[in-house]
């Protein structure tokens, strides 16, 4: 039976113009163009009573006809105006489709003819029709992941298919204050509920260091190089592969740095393949590269630069007279002081506490197994053996310095596709344990291309550019979080089939949101600066129907809420120790 019970009284108006993906209406009475409001659902008469054609109102107007006066009061008012309604088809309602009752579909099966009869989805109906999308998003989930409510049904919830929404890539967009963070923790408490899953945080500011399902890991700091905790990360250098080392150490601009790069590939090589016959890894030896993650020590690459530096070479002579005589005659070597400012450089790195996580890991990160180790931490669930912690880890990037945050945020992110690229995928992939990365405030390090000046920031975004358009294959997803769309790489952005946008003032940024969406739905961008808070338009393969949706609020909130300035100067709550901060300040780290 049709959930469809429309009566002639709540006729809107009759197709007059229809194209590819819309429908122009026109309506006879001013009392039926009320009930045409921009953003609400209308049904229009399909192929015959089985069918109906669901459609968006995204423009309505209301125009009056130039004519003589004479003509004007002969008429009745509402032929003498022009009244109108534009709609964009977003789907198709079935009574009976095949065996399937009350069948719904994004697809545009047929376009409608002209004076076909339009109604407004309000009240009943559109209460019946909403549970029927939210039946379909339940389908086959016994534990669906709910996004929120419909804006134009506040009863009927919103759902996602989480499956779509990952594999395919998704950009969670807003200002802030307008609720990214809040949504981010509302799906991140939803993974953490199912078994097996499988999340990792990049998490600039600590704000979600006080969720208490997630194992919260933390990148180490200062404070944090003679006596680490159990949750502290280091990344030591040795994982990072050459163009990323090059990067970080080499100065193009000066006039040796063709020949820095070479001795510093030559001293990698030699370090890691001294590494391996040291461990007797014979099987790696014959297949390791450059770029390989071998542990080494840092010492044995400046003692092979130092020697390189001062190197003294035969020339094959011997002196014939004097004190030397019989020895053999000697000229500065081909790097004789070329590799000094490298070395000055590198030791100035080593030396500087606040690179200690990659330079000053303990004697545990050098071994061979530290890795394995590394790998558990950043990708295990409870489907690895002996894992028994959460899925989902936040790793807190806040003591990071800001020139090497994004290639350390990169080489994590690069360690966990390479190591699930690697990974034996089995039959049907089913060797593979799908991971979700959070890229919370992306476009601190996945900058646009006309906005990336520093060489790291280049490499990084070389890195996830990658993941972007090869993860799904291999069952990485992203989730691009940010304020700011139009600073972010439009490259990674166009790979995300799934969008999230809430409240956008910035025409920049608008229009960034734009080229994301079907030019059929470009209409619903003129409402984005008067969402409200936690209001978003959801856009994508994960959603039957996109529409505004009152997104959830999380059970546990982020540390993400905007400072009260105005209340805050009213009535101090707390007392601030700005001896303490100071301390912080100079101890480089707030614990």
């Amino acid at each position: 039976m049709s959930i469809f019970k429309f009566v002639e009284e709540h006729l809107i108006g009759e197709v007059r113009g229809v194209d590819t993906s819309r429908v122009f209406i026109q309506v006879n009475s001013s009392e039926r163009l009320s009930h045409a409001r921009v953003g609400r659902l209308v049904a229009v008469q399909g192929r015959d009573a089985n069918e109906w054609l669901v459609g968006m109102i995204n423009r309505v107007w209301r125009d009056p006809i130039d004519s003589d006066d004479e003509i004007e009061a002969e008429v009745e008012p509402s032929l003498v105006e022009n009244n109108g309604v534009q709609v964009t088809l977003v789907g198709t309602y079935r009574v009976k489709h095949g065996e399937m009752e009350n069948y719904f579909t994004r697809a545009v099966l047929s376009l409608p003819d002209i004076n076909r009869p339009v109604f407004p989805i309000e009240e009943k109906a559109l209460e019946d029709f909403m549970s029927i999308i939210g039946s379909i998003g339940l389908k086959g989930s016994t534990r669906p992941l709910e996004i929120g409510t419909y804006t134009l049904d506040r009863k009927a919830k919103a759902y996602i298919d989480g499956d779509k929404l990952f594999q395919r890539h998704a950009a969670l967009l807003g200002s802030t204050g307008s609720g990214k963070s809040w949504s981010v923790a509302n799906i991140l408490e939803q993974a953490a509920s199912l078994d097996f899953s499988n999340v990792v945080v990049f998490d600039l500011h600590g704000e979600y260091t006080q969720l208490p399902y997630p194992q919260q890991l933390r990148v180490a700091g200062p404070g944090d190089i003679a006596n680490p905790e159990n949750n502290v990360l280091f990344l030591p250098f040795w994982l990072l592969n050459y163009d990323e080392m090059q990067t970080m150490l080499i100065d193009r601009t000066e006039q040796s740095a063709p020949n820095q790069s070479l001795a510093v590939l030559e001293a990698i090589n030699k370090a890691k393949r001294d590494s391996l016959t040291k461990l007797d890894k014979q099987d790696v030896l014959g297949t390791f590269t450059v770029d390989s993650p071998i542990p080494f020590e840092m010492k044995l690459i400046i003692e092979e630069l130092d020697k390189k530096n001062t190197e003294n070479i035969g020339t094959g002579e011997v002196y014939r007279s004097g004190e030397k005589k019989g020895e053999e005659k000697t000229t500065q070597g081909p790097l004789y002081n070329k590799l000094t400012r490298l070395l000055i450089r590198l030791q100035n790195k080593i030396d500087d506490r606040r690179y200690g996580f990659l330079f000053q890991p303990p004697k545990s990160w050098y071994k061979y197994e530290a890795l394995h180790l590394l790998a558990e931490k950043l990708m295990g669930h409870k489907g690895v053996k002996d894992y028994k912690q959460s899925g989902v880890k936040v790793i807190d990037f806040s003591e990071v310095p800001s020139d090497v945050l994004p290639i350390m945020v990169s080489l994590v992110a690069r360690l966990i596709f390479q190591i699930q690229f690697w990974s034996n995928p089995g039959q049907d992939n089913d060797g593979r344990h799908p991971i979700l990365l959070v890229c919370d405030e992306a476009h601190l390090y996945l900058p646009s291309s006309d906005k990336s000046t520093n060489p790291l920031e280049s490499k990084a975004l070389q890195n996830f550019e990658r993941i972007a358009k090869e993860g799904r294959k291999y069952g990485v997803g992203l989730l691009v979080v940010s304020q700011r769309p139009s600073d972010v790489s439009s490259t990674i952005l166009s790979q995300c089939n799934n969008l999230i946008s809430l409240r956008l003032s910035n025409d920049r940024d608008k229009s960034v949101v734009k080229g994301l969406m079907p030019d059929s739905l470009s209409g619903l961008l003129d409402i984005l600066p008067g969402l409200e808070i936690g209001e978003a338009i959801v856009v994508g393969d994960a959603v039957l129907l996109p529409t505004r949706i009152i997104l959830n609020k999380p059970t546990h909130k982020p540390r993400s809420a905007t400072i009260n300035f105005w209340q805050c100067w009213l009535e101090q709550k707390g007392s601030t120790n700005l001896i303490q901060a100071v301390e912080n300040l100079r101890k480089q780290s707030r614990s």
